[in-house]
Order: C-alpha cells, then sequence, then structure tokens
C-alpha cells in the first residue's frame, strides 16, 4: 500500500473554492479503482493549508488516477487557486503502534 500526502497553501479568500472543488470530486476520487481511503486535513496554525491523505493499493494505482481525467481536471482547477507550490509525498507505513 502506498500513503500519499499532498500539502497545499491556498491564496487568501480561495479556500472555499477549493472547498467546493474537493467537495464536487471526492466520492469520484475516492471510487476510483485502487483508492482505499481519502481525508482532507486543515492546518490548524494557516487555515489555507490543506492536506490531502489518501491511501493507494499500489504505486501504479495512483500513477493510473494521476493519469485520468478525473485527475487532471481536478487539478487544474485547484492549482489556479494555490499561493505557493504543492508538496507531495508518496510513502509506506513501516510500522503501526496500538491495537
Amino acid at each position: 500500500m502506498l500513503v500519499r500526502i499532498v500539502r497545499m497553501a491556498f491564496q487568501e479568500g480561495k479556500t472555499d473554492d477549493f472547498r467546493a472543488i474537493f467537495d464536487a470530486s471526492k466520492q469520484r476520487i475516492r471510487a476510483f479503482p485502487g483508492c482505499l481511503h481519502l481525508e482532507l486535513l486543515r492546518d490548524l496554525d494557516q487555515p489555507t493549508v490543506y492536506v490531502t491523505y489518501s491511501h493507494w493499493e499500489s504505486p501504479e494505482a495512483l500513477e493510473q488516477y494521476r493519469r485520468s481525467d478525473l485527475f487532471r481536471a481536478t487539478w487544474a482547477a485547484t492549482k489556479a487557486l494555490f499561493a505557493d507550490r504543492p508538496t507531495a509525498f508518496s510513502m509506506e507505513t513501516v510500522e503501526t503502534a496500538g491495537p
């Protein structure tokens, strides 16, 4: 499994626009083959900074999504709202603590 984390800083006054884009696409992203989990997080200290946290079956599944029309359309609309370059990480779980 692959964990994908994308940190995005938005222009002042554009977070509602981003939330509308996310709301319109989140169910389709979650239903995309290979997507196992999708969350949207907001920074408590910087309210214009959001993070998407998603789980994918494999790097190939994420890459198929990134090549899709859904990703291209969603990303084009989202990146127009950025205040800074996004930062993305692909990670794998090494260890989980607890039950």
